[in-house]
């Protein structure tokens, strides 16, 4: 793909994404309304400053909430089915809002109640919509699509409180929770319209919600390049959110300006946005994902010193602009990351429980650097904030963001060469008078298999090893373990775990091929005559 500004919109040409794109565009936009209305409309209803604060809590707590079970829907049930129940979940949401209002029967705690309500169908959405992406567009043009996402929240995030009150100050808070509900039904009625691909349905039985969700956990803690991404994005955006934190206080306080430059700063801050989407194909080119967030994060708390120092409206909305250049340079580089290590089978999830990092860390981010504010000011907190944050961004560059099929086949084939495929080890069939033993409740099943390797291959071995503990945590085992034989050093033994006996059958379908590649090398090493020696067993209560 070209490097020009042009590429930056190619996942605009394939239709699905881009009618997808705009409806999510005017969607995100409504919602940014919406919540502008409602925290306006909380100062009529309850003015007292605990009332107006939960209204933005009761927007961001059914993150924490539902992000992660509303990602294993996702995974397990039609992902377009999640993301239109979604919808229409929100759209009755916001237009019993505007119902209300302009009947006058809205009270503060109806208010929070409905906003909670909206917030629970954004946090299905999320992960759902994020997993999803990579089902519009080819994989060469899923990096940019992530971008563009970004691009479209920074734009909705912009423009929706600057629209949010001058449709309060026009047409009051019916008006503004009506055009959220407006803004939903679009994206409802261009879900309807994506023909998504049907699905290959599975001759196992769909997995349970519970054991869905210990997946995704299981799968965000053990790989390590999924890992990478949640930690490193914790630690951008706890220390980025300062500044969307603390600019309403720059705007009235250290700059005396008021409510519209308020919104004009928004409004820079996601034309940065829209600038950095545009050339951020002609920097991926020169850059690897990691050090791209590491460099984007020390410009965004370059640009946080910056607003810190500014005492006119010139430098602060140059620092602004260079805020938001990096903030979507870092976020969309991070979310791809996260993406793009995510098989099929479990993106959802795993996506759930990196936005819920993601929302927990704006969050404490900003509950931290407001207090940090009251205490020592609010230049001095953002000063605190950017060398601190230069500092964690240091600390965190170790963490590689690398995608791990892409890493793993390059190893293999360094390795391999073109050798021809290895026969994997494979158990015996289950005995016959334990078969109606084997099911979703099972218990947990437990494959072991014995190695014997050459002394001068130890070291590749345990090499490969590595890898061969990642495709097995990756396909959804809930343990893995190599031990040594003390009295015969050459001899290993691999123990790996699921929790019954359907995610064993489910294990197996989940490796592609460039896992079983993987495992093909160790089976290489193996020295004895009949190829390795794999039995599996079932845990028994005594």
């Amino acid at each position: 793909m070209s490097s020009s500004p042009v590429a930056a919109f190619a996942p605009l040409r394939h239709p699905a994404f881009r009618a997808l794109w705009i409806a999510n565009l005017a969607s995100n936009t409504g919602l940014w309304i919406q919540n502008t209305g409602a925290g306006w409309l909380m100062t009529s209803l309850d003015p007292s400053p605990v009332m107006v604060s939960l209204v933005q809590a009761a927007a961001m707590l059914p993150v924490f909430l539902f992000a992660l079970p509303g990602g294993a829907l996702a995974d397990i049930l039609d992902r377009r089915a999640i993301l239109i129940a979604a919808q229409i979940w929100i759209a009755a949401a916001g237009l019993l809002l505007a119902v209300l209002a302009a009947l006058g029967l809205l009270g503060a705690w109806g208010l929070l109640a409905l906003t909670f309500a909206i917030g629970t169908g954004t946090a299905v959405i999320f992960p759902a919509w994020a997993a999803a992406t990579p089902e519009l567009v080819p994989q060469d043009d899923l990096v940019q699509a992530v971008a563009l996402n970004g691009v479209g929240f920074n734009l909705a995030r912009a423009l929706g409180p600057a629209l949010g009150g001058f449709v309060m100050a026009a047409a009051g808070p019916t008006a503004a929770f009506a055009l959220n509900a407006v803004g939903f039904l679009a994206l409802l009625w261009a879900l309807v319209a994506w023909r998504r691909p049907v699905e290959r349905r599975s001759q196992l039985p769909p997995e349970r919600l519970p054991s869905a969700v210990r997946a995704g956990l299981r799968f965000a803690t053990a790989v390590p390049a999924m890992r990478a991404a949640i930690l490193r994005a914790c630690a951008f955006f706890f220390f980025a959110s300062a500044v969307w934190a603390l600019m309403p206080l720059v705007i009235r306080e250290v700059l005396g300006l008021g409510p519209a430059a308020f919104g004009a700063m928004l409004g820079v801050a996601g034309f940065g946005a829209v600038a950095a989407g545009t050339v951020l194909p002609m920097i991926r080119e020169r850059l690897s994902q990691g050090r791209l967030v590491f460099f984007a994060s020390l410009l965004a708390y370059a640009a946080m010193a910056l607003l810190a120092v500014s005492r006119h409206w010139a430098p602060a909305a140059l620092a602004v602009l260079i805020f938001g250049a990096a903030w979507l340079a870092a976020g969309s580089t991070l979310g791809a990351a996260a993406q793009m290590t995510a098989p099929a089978w479990v993106r959802a999830r795993a996506l759930g429980v990196y936005h819920l990092a993601f929302f927990g860390a704006l969050a404490a981010g900003s509950l931290l650097w407001g207090w940090v504010g009251t205490r020592v000011g609010v230049p001095a907190a953002l000063l605190i904030c950017a060398g601190s944050g230069a500092i964690a961004a240091v600390a965190v560059r170790p963490w590689r963001l690398v995608n791990f099929a892409q890493d793993l086949a390059q190893r293999v084939k360094a390795r391999r060469g073109e050798k021809a495929a290895t026969l994997l080890p494979k158990a015996e069939d289950p005995a016959s008078v334990l078969k109606e033993l084997l099911h979703d409740d099972s218990g947990r099943v437990l494959e072991v298999v014995r190695y014997q390797v050459d002394p001068d291959d130890v070291d590749g071995f345990l090499a490969a090893m590595k890898h061969v503990r990642e495709v097995r945590l990756r396909a959804g085992a809930a343990g893995w373990r190599l031990y040594r034989d003390l009295a015969r050093p050459d001899c290993f033994t691999e123990l790996w775990a699921v929790d019954s006996w359907t995610e064993y059958l489910r294990h197996t379908v989940r490796l592609d091929e460039v896992d079983r590649a993987a495992l093909a090398l160790v089976v290489e090493m193996h020295r004895g005559g009949q190829g390795p020696e794999a039995s599996r067993h079932l845990n028994v209560e005594p």
